[in-house]
């Protein structure tokens, strides 16, 4: 049995399940697929999938289960959200993304609730000791693009902990939690759950185009409008959503005054190359507020291939 996230909409992830399954069934193989897709308004599609697979488990089961990987998403969201405010500003290098990585293993070896809520408030506390530095932060970035790029720090080659050692507040736009109550909840129970983002997306980007390219545009704006010194947008090579988005995000912007950067990711990315476009891009944005604060300055716009 193969298990694959699927999606809906424009984006061609949708269709890899479906293409691997008839490549397979051609090559001779009899492999059980099951691709789990948001399940909008059929969630019982859904139950009915997993259970097909699993027929001697019931849906108690199911629901301990999923309580259970619940409270580690939120649980990791809660402490990286925590270590992104606090490393900009620690005194002793490294001792947040140390602290956050202990974490993680002790998280994963959790399997009741009082051990994951244990090791929350104790990862908690351990950050919160962590000595600081009394000034904000210089720069504010906001971090978009499509979702497995942006969460994953071993596609993105760390860019939160980069940024975050370079001194920069990085605010990063998703979260797995949130996916979760929006895709999975608030997808059925409110379906315009998104109108926030739409509405601010429309003067520039009028369609959904699949993945998480509106969000993309719309954060760039709220960020635009925020007066953030800067956006990084991920996205992987050939991502259509994303690519959609990069073609608006120039009159972003210009219009908003925001300087963005693109990087596209593939599996001949190398992390002295991502390295190399951070750093210029966060000294061009300080260069830009030095100017700022003593006369006009342009906005850059920077694309990068890597």
């Amino acid at each position: 049995m193969i298990l694959m996230a699927g999606g809906v909409g424009p984006c061609r992830f949708g269709y890899y399940g479906e293409v691997q399954r008839e490549i397979l069934r051609d090559l001779g193989y009899d492999v059980q697929f099951l691709l789990l897709e948001a399940p909008k308004t059929h969630p019982r599609q859904l139950w009915e999938r997993i259970h097909s697979i699993f027929p001697r488990n019931t849906l108690s089961d199911l629901i301990r289960a999923l309580r259970l990987a619940w409270l580690k998403v939120a649980a990791l969201d809660r402490v990286d959200r925590l270590a992104n405010r606090i490393r900009p500003l620690e005194i002793q290098p490294g001792l947040t993304t140390s602290l956050q990585q202990k974490f993680y293993r002790r998280l994963d070896e959790a399997t009741l609730e009082a051990e994951i809520r244990r090791t929350l408030r104790q990862a908690c506390l351990e950050l919160e000791s962590v000595t600081l530095r009394q000034h904000e932060p210089d720069l504010r970035i906001m971090l978009v693009g499509e979702i497995y790029m942006v969460l994953e720090p071993r596609v993105n080659f760390a860019i939160e902990q980069t940024l975050g050692e370079m001194g920069v507040a990085v605010d990063r736009t998703i979260y797995l939690s949130d996916w979760i109550r929006d895709q999975l909840v608030f997808s059925i129970i409110r379906p315009d759950w998104d109108r926030q983002w739409r509405q601010m997306a429309k003067p520039y980007l009028h369609n959904f185009v699949g993945g998480h390219g509106l969000e993309t545009v719309a954060h760039t704006v709220e960020a635009g409008v925020n007066r953030f010194d800067g956006v990084i947008q991920l996205a992987p090579f050939t991502c259509m959503p994303e690519i959609v988005a990069m073609q608006v995000l120039p009159t972003v912007s210009r219009e908003l005054s925001i300087p963005v950067l693109s990087i596209i990711i593939d599996e001949h990315s190398a992390e002295a190359g991502v390295q190399t476009r951070l750093e210029a891009f966060i000294d061009l944005l300080r260069q830009k507020k030095r100017k700022a604060s003593g006369g006009n300055s342009s906005c850059k716009l920077i694309s990068v291939l890597t």
